[in-house]
């Protein structure tokens, strides 16, 4: 293992606490891990970590190198970054991070694919907050409106909730004509995986429908079987328009209350700052933000 790449090691193993984890991620075994950074070691004559057997933690010479390393890599990282822009060619593996909604958007994808064959793509799907500088990533896909002060962000579309269930559900139990109506109904919901609770439905907000008391039908973390149980007729759910619009379009689901829907969400693409635009990361900002929504999302 040459030097860059024990001092990768090293600065993995830093990053996770653990030459298991950083293997993982460097697609080497913790033994190898553990090696290199043994050999680091003994080449600057210090130790690096506090190892024992369910513990490991930087020493103070450990801290003080690891800033270093870091720079190294940001060193190397900006000279791939120019030499990248100099092509003006997107390629190479681009790591993102997105929400589990975003399986909903592979046609979108997909279609990326195409445009940029020379760039492979490498996703991860979670809810959770993800360190966008520590894990790795590249970018990171996100709904809602980024707080993060590290990181750059560009909003690539918007987009309304749909309130919507199946003809048959509606001819056996009516068409809620205002969000009170929905008190009467089926109601099938989103919770959140993170949080566990049920994820509120975008009504205006006024004291007559914050009182509204959505039944409780089901729940589930995930949206596809929300999608296929409003199909089957067996509630009302809120979605995203981009997962309910094949059903829409034809006819499987009905719209609702699309008057009283008011409150708008957003996709936002993050990544840390100060850290130059690579041509494969502004290639997928630009696809998103020309593709990702129709109009009538909005």
């Amino acid at each position: 293992m040459d030097q860059l790449a024990a001092l990768s090691a090293f600065v993995h193993s830093a990053d996770t606490g653990s030459f298991v984890a950083a293997g993982r991620q460097l697609g080497l075994s913790a033994s190898a891990v553990g090696k290199a950074v043994a050999r680091l070691e003994q080449r600057l004559d210090a130790r690096l970590f506090h190892r024992n057997t369910r513990h490991m933690t930087l020493t103070e010479e450990g801290r003080i190198f690891l800033n270093r390393c870091r720079r190294i890599f940001e060193e190397v990282e900006a000279a791939e970054a120019e030499l990248a822009q100099a092509s003006r060619t997107p390629r190479g593996r681009l790591r993102v991070s997105m929400p589990l909604v975003g399986m909903l958007l592979t046609p979108v994808l997909a279609n990326f694919m195409r445009a940029y064959p020379e760039v492979q793509l490498d996703l991860d799907f979670t809810d959770r907050l993800v360190d966008v500088v520590e894990e790795g990533f590249d970018v990171v896909i996100r709904t809602g409106r980024p707080s993060d002060s590290r990181l750059m962000s560009r909003n690539v579309g918007r987009f309304r909730l749909r309130i919507v269930a199946s003809p048959a559900y509606l001819e056996s139990h009516g068409v809620p004509r205002t969000p009170h109506d929905l008190a009467h109904h089926r109601c099938l919901h989103q919770r959140s995986p993170t949080t566990g609770k049920l994820r509120p439905w975008p009504f205006a907000r006024s004291e007559a429908i914050e009182k509204v008391n959505l039944p409780e039908a089901m729940s589930a973390t995930a949206i596809d079987p929300l999608i296929c149980l409003a199909v089957e007729g067996l509630g009302i759910a809120c979605l995203p328009p981009f997962a309910v619009r094949n059903e829409i379009g034809d006819g499987r689901l009905i719209s609702l209350l699309e008057d009283h829907v008011v409150e708008t969400d957003q996709f936002s693409v993050l990544w840390p700052a100060g850290r130059q635009l690579t041509p494969k990361v502004r290639a997928l900002v630009d696809f998103l933000a020309e593709n990702l929504f129709r109009e009538d999302d909005a």
